[in-house]
């Protein structure tokens, strides 16, 4: 199968991907072979390719917002059919057993695995997975424009929740990639007020054509105040600037695996019951709620194209914020 390989983390611009051909893996004991139609791009693959999220193995096919076709199912496996369409989110597998599974926090499993990082994931012709993390695709959605939804759309949809925010309030996020142009149409279909604070004019545009009552700049003062907030993009400077415009009480979900370091914080800055709190990674829950509530509002994901082969370049792309809405290779 046709393959793109990361054997050395490197910067993004000496192009780290190698185009292999490798084995078809085979499907084990309740798992199924997915052929792989389309992989979203998410700044997650980025930090793995460059380094910044070490690989526990390596060489590693990164990607881990697979949409595709059952290919072949290995034993037990019964819960798909050869030929139906699935999707393959991040959260590979958990455990099951340890104290966070046991009450439902399989996001914070002491063992899980995740795709593109323990596992080999979607840049490629072909990926395994255990049919108990894999997931019917809406009907309404192409192969393309699904992808995003396994990460971006999931992630962004905890992010919202973790960040309380409540119909009706004013919500605030941070940067406008491939999540946040998700999230704000959960946050307006849930009747928000939203304001986008991002450096992108592109972004800006987008983000008022998808609903966004105001857009500027982090350090720029939005009409009023905010309920709540989601920062997406991976800089640190970003939360000093958020809880300065948070109202007493609210909320900051983190919704990054990584960030650049956060700056010191005068306490009267996170007084008043201000909370700041980060998301890691996502549960089946998460997942199943997010691709009903995409089929019902429904989400209008934004994308960019790109061939396998082409990764690397499109992994550029996404880094310097030239990827209007979401990146997704085309197999």
């Amino acid at each position: 199968m046709r393959a793109m390989v990361l054997e050395k983390p490197a910067d993004v611009r000496e192009a780290p991907l190698r185009a292999v051909e490798s084995p078809e893996p085979e499907p084990g004991l309740g798992e199924i072979r997915v052929r792989v139609k389309a992989c979203g791009l998410c700044h997650t693959d980025l930090h793995i390719v460059e380094g910044e999220l070490p690989a526990p193995r390596l060489p590693v096919i990164p990607g881990h917002q697979i949409v595709g076709v059952v290919e072949a199912r290995g034993e037990g496996a019964s819960r798909f059919r050869e030929g139906d369409r699935v999707g393959v989110p991040w959260l590979h597998d958990a455990c099951g057993a340890c104290e966070y599974c046991a009450h439902g926090r399989e996001n914070l499993c002491e063992f899980a695995r995740f795709t593109g990082l323990h596992v080999n994931g979607g840049y490629a012709e072909f990926t395994v997975v255990s049919q108990d993390f894999a997931y019917p695709v809406p009907v309404s959605f192409s192969d393309e424009a699904a992808a995003p939804l396994l990460c971006a759309g999931i992630i962004g949809y905890r992010a919202l929740r973790l960040s309380e925010i409540r119909p009706g309030e004013t919500l605030g996020l941070y940067g406008f990639g491939a999540s946040a142009h998700i999230a704000i149409q959960v946050a307006r279909h849930w009747k928000c007020e939203v304001y986008v604070f991002t450096r992108s004019k592109e972004h800006r545009q987008l983000a008022r054509e998808l609903g966004a009552a105001w857009t500027g700049r982090a350090e720029e003062d939005p009409p009023t105040r905010i309920h709540s907030a989601v920062i997406f993009a991976p800089a640190g400077p970003l939360v000093p600037e958020a809880l300065r415009v948070l109202r007493k009480g609210g909320v900051i979900a983190l919704a990054g695996i990584y960030m650049s370091p956060i700056p010191s914080l005068e306490y009267s800055s996170i007084y008043h019951e201000r909370t700041l709190r980060s998301v890691a990674n996502s549960t089946r829950q998460d997942a199943h709620e997010i691709l009903r509530l995409a089929g019902e509002i429904p989400i209008r994901t934004e994308i960019e194209t790109f061939a396998l082969e082409e990764a690397n370049e499109a992994l550029l792309r996404l880094k310097e914020s030239r990827i209007r809405g979401a990146g997704v290779l085309i197999l």
